[in-house]
């Protein structure tokens, strides 16, 4: 009797069933991460390498090494369904390769001490005050939002110098090809005419003999009417 009634009773949970749900729930969490992270790099400004691989300015290239690391493997278009994930990939792969070359590494480390000291002069303190000079901890907006924003200001006109230049430089080079275009046709439409010239140069001849022939008749035939 009691074998029957134990047998009737559905089977408890097993750990098995516990794991597979977590496994699940984590899953589920992983590709909501994934999605959230390829966003924020879509949403980040693009002439920033630190924005788009959220990261401290001050990181060496170590540190920039493996941040992007843990980044590419979140957001890798094989890893993540979402359909930006490819463009997003390559904003990354775009930052790091930026932080990683010395010379632009160098002027972006420029523009943000420029930042740096713009903000400390706009609030009266040294260009020497430390990051965590209390002065600096009790801001609102914080320190580091004041400088992403000025240092956006500062890529911007940099940026827009920079396309100012490639497009004088482009107005610059229509203006001597144009030069060039105008002195090879000036040169062709020269050659052209020199062989016109020469070209006509028996009719000319001839013209000039026919010419002189009848000055002399008319010259002999004035002074046989003056005798």
């Amino acid at each position: 009797m009691s074998s029957a009634s134990s047998s009737s009773k559905p089977p408890a949970p097993t750990s098995a069933t516990d794991a597979e749900i977590d496994k699940l729930l984590s899953r589920e969490a992983s590709a909501l991460q994934r999605e959230i992270e390829v966003e924020r790099i879509l949403k980040a400004f693009k002439l920033n390498p630190f924005d788009i691989l959220d990261i401290d300015e001050s990181s060496s290239p170590e540190e920039i090494k493996k941040r992007y690391k843990q980044l590419s493997l979140v957001i890798h278009p094989d890893k993540t369904p979402h359909p930006r994930a490819p463009e997003a990939f390559d904003l990354l792969k775009k930052a790091e390769s930026e932080l990683s070359d010395e010379a632009k590494r160098e002027n972006i480390d420029a523009i943000i001490a420029q930042s740096r000291a713009l903000i400390l002069k706009s609030l009266s303190l040294p260009l020497t005050t430390p990051h965590t000079d209390p002065a600096l901890r009790r801001l609102d907006p914080s320190f580091k939002v004041r400088m992403r924003a000025q240092t956006k200001e500062l890529l911007i006109e940099e940026e827009l110098r920079r396309r100012k230049a490639i497009k004088m430089n482009l107005a610059n080079e229509g203006l001597e090809a144009r030069m060039k275009d105008e002195e090879i046709a000036g040169k062709k439409r020269k050659a052209e005419d020199d062989k016109v010239w020469e070209n006509n140069r028996e009719q000319r001849v001839d013209s000039w003999r026919t010419f002189s022939k009848d000055s002399k008749k008319k010259k002999k035939a004035k002074v046989t009417l003056l005798g």
